[in-house]
């Protein structure tokens, strides 16, 4: 037989055996769309029709194998009910189930990523052979679900209960060893190998070295666990992995109660077990908002797409001022690819830099991720300096000298002199005005906003700022070299703080207001942490660095004064004059110690509540949801100023932000999706119980609009 479709093509490889290559046309990567799957059950269909069939093998025309499911397209069935979620997952299976029940052997050759629904089709067949650079997994609990299409039930029967655990209720994506050594694969072979080596095993199967039937026996049959393996399998598991998912996540925990309910259970019935356990997850708040970022997510990549596709390559790249910040932009730089130059105006401050650099290369040896050639050639792309001597030859600049605005000028116009008249510069500010600093410059076209976050290596945002003069080139060539550093570039317009500083300060607004009401700092931060926030904002501050704070607190004061100016002392203020700067002198409002990890422990310090008497009025209860309503009002209305303004593009891009600049609970889907799901109506009521507050609490004239139209900000749609 011969198949030709838009996704799937079939082909006789030889007498009686066939190949089945994925090939979706006009895509960059093979994904399971509706037309993917139904070329997949009608090419099944034929091939088990076929006469005297010895063999198939599953491949890919691209570089990755399936990436997964389209969610574009997946995830309009969680709208359909439990009921209809159920019977469309059921219908997939159907179509893996006549994958896994061919009459001969069936391999897949994995050449690349398969992941999700790519790796569940994976499973189903007998055999899988992998390439050293592929890579597989099942990350759906990222996305607040389950694997749907046999992922809970196949994996455990293939690796054993304790691996399936990790591997589903991680969502980690596996290498190709790790893979091998668990025994999800059969076989890891050279890159361009994978072909030949699964014909190879698909051959041997036909000519009986191998019991591909047996294979099949164990995967569609109960495991079999007496009442102690299933205690020591699975409670003691429910008691780590709920623990360690939180509350907010219910998906890793739902993932061990299917797979203790599915295993004891033939195939069939264990399918059932499995869609019935996605559908309870996806009719819950999480999945939605999860699934919305992944869109916005998806959104944002697209429009640095755009930028990308109209900027030329940087091959060489600078950065000016060595230090804590300097050594991570170079590392970041070098550890993907790009040469950088370090500059520095001393030695001390270039060793600093470099030390810094070498520090998370020894990590990532450590920790298997790199080998000792691949350090020695990350760390050999730094080239550190004291002059401009090879300036000439670099595309773009990042400067990150002090946080000083007649500093940074200086050091921006000198560098200027010295760089090619097309050459990009671009300041790591978090507060000084991009127009106030391309005054300095006699190409302000070439100069724009690179606002990394601290530390570098982790934090994935990168704000690129647009000037009043910033050209088009500009912004694309900055976003092309912020991507290329493995980051995520969302690019927002000038103002005092640009997007995250500017939302940041009324957060912290907020805080200093329940302070001077009489709550304790520590009450704050412990219910932030349970509303969703990685840490609490006395916390955050203390990380954040007061003395950092205390200075873009008075950039935001005079930017915005009718919101963000206040009347006497504030609680940035004591902790700063008291010199209280947080993790940077461990002292803050908590004290910290290094673990035994290296790690800054933060510990009660007992002597802060005397220090910040005055400031933090008399002492009185409030309760949770106070408490979250007044830090998180002032939040959501500038992160909507923002919008209105034209600061940040689109809904999207504002959220993504919020995620990736300051750990606004994901399971909340940024603050566009938690305002369009409280409803604006319901937002703008909240917010009048707090009016007396002053303007941080007075939603804007086109929210108190939107919210008598009844009216959304995403429209259920990424954007």
């Amino acid at each position: 037989m011969q198949f030709e479709g838009k996704a799937i093509r079939v082909q006789e490889i030889d007498s009686g055996f066939y190949e089945l290559t994925f090939d979706l046309n006009n895509e960059p990567v093979n994904k399971f769309n509706q037309l993917t799957l139904g070329e997949l059950k009608e090419a099944v269909t034929q091939l088990g029709a076929v006469e005297d069939i010895k063999g198939v093998l599953f491949s890919s025309a691209k570089e990755s194998f399936i990436v997964g499911a389209d969610i574009t397209e997946f995830s309009s069935l969680f709208g359909q009910g439990e009921e209809g979620l159920i019977a469309g997952l059921l219908e997939t299976h159907a179509i893996f189930n006549a994958v896994e029940d061919l009459p001969c052997p069936t391999v897949t050759a994995i050449n690349g990523l398969a992941l999700g629904g790519g790796f569940e089709l994976c499973l189903a067949t007998d055999y899988r052979v992998m390439g050293k650079n592929a890579k597989i997994g099942l990350p759906e609990v990222k996305l607040g679900i389950n694997p749907g299409w046999g992922g809970i039930v196949r994996l455990p029967r293939l690796i054993g209960i304790d691996n399936a655990h990790e591997w589903i209720c991680t969502g980690v994506e596996k290498r190709a060893a790790a893979a091998l050594k668990d025994g999800a694969v059969d076989a890891v072979v050279e890159q361009d190998q994978v072909r030949d080596a699964g014909i190879s095993l698909l051959r041997q199967c036909a000519a009986g070295k191998f019991d591909y039937a047996a294979r099949r026996t164990v995967k569609q049959s109960a495991v079999k666990l007496n009442q102690i393996e299933q205690m020591m399998a699975f409670e003691t598991a429910k008691g780590m992995i709920g623990a360690k998912a939180g509350p907010h996540y219910p998906a890793p925990l739902q993932a061990v109660k299917t797979i203790q309910k599915s295993c004891g259970m033939s195939r069939d019935k264990a399918i059932l077990a499995e869609a019935q356990g996605v559908a309870k997850l996806a009719s819950g708040p999480v999945v939605k908002a999860l699934v919305g970022l992944f869109m916005k997510d998806q959104y944002v990549k697209k429009v640095s797409r755009g930028y990308e596709a109209k900027a030329e390559k940087v091959k060489q790249a600078a950065v000016l001022g060595a230090g804590i910040m300097g050594g991570g932009v170079a590392y970041q730089s070098a550890s993907k690819g790009v040469p950088i130059l370090m500059k520095d105006i001393n030695e001390s401050a270039i060793q600093l830099g470099l030390d810094e650099a070498n520090k998370l290369l020894a990590g990532q040896l450590k920790r298997g991720r790199i080998d000792a050639a691949k350090m020695a050639t990350t760390i050999n792309r730094i080239r550190p300096t004291l002059s401009y001597g090879d300036f000439a030859t670099v595309d773009l600049v990042v400067e990150a000298v002090v946080e000083n605005q007649k500093v940074k000028a200086m050091v921006l116009a000198e560098t200027e002199q010295h760089i090619a008249d097309d050459a990009v510069l671009a300041s790591n500010t978090s507060t000084i005005s991009i127009n106030a600093l391309a005054k300095s410059l006699k190409r302000p076209e070439n100069f724009c906003g690179m606002h990394f976050f601290n530390p570098v290596h982790m934090m994935p945002l990168v704000e690129v700022i647009r000037g009043e003069k910033t050209s088009d080139a500009t912004i694309a060539r900055t976003v092309a070299y912020a991507s290329a550093m493995g980051k995520t570039p969302i690019v927002v317009n000038d103002c005092p703080g640009f997007l995250v500083n500017r939302v940041l300060f009324p957060y912290f607004g907020g805080f200093s207001g329940l302070l001077q009401g009489g709550a304790d700092f520590r009450q704050v931060d412990k219910v932030m942490e349970r509303f969703g926030w990685p840490m609490g904002p006395a916390y955050l501050l203390d990380v954040v660095g007061i003395d950092t704070a205390h200075h873009a607190d008075e950039v935001m004061a005079a930017g915005f004064p009718e919101r963000m100016s206040h009347e006497g002392e504030s609680i940035i203020d004591r902790m700063f004059s008291l010199e209280r700067f947080g993790q940077k002198n461990n002292k803050g409002f908590y004290r910290y110690e290094l673990d035994r990890k290296g790690k800054q422990a933060k510990l009660p310090d007992d002597t802060v509540d005397s220090l910040i008497d005055g400031v933090v009025g008399a002492s009185r209860e409030f309760d949770d949801q106070e408490i979250i309503e007044r830090m998180m009002i002032p939040l959501c209305i500038e992160t909507v100023r923002c919008l209105e303004e034209g600061v940040v593009a689109s809904p999207a891009e504002a959220d993504m932000a919020m995620i990736y600049g300051i750990g606004f609970p994901p399971f909340r889907g940024g603050v566009f999706h938690y305002l369009d799901e409280m409803g604006l109506a319901a937002f703008c009521d909240m917010a009048a119980k707090y009016a007396e507050l002053g303007p941080l609490y007075q939603p804007t004239a086109q929210m108190q609009q939107m919210a008598a139209a009844g009216t959304t900000y995403l429209n259920n749609t990424a954007n």
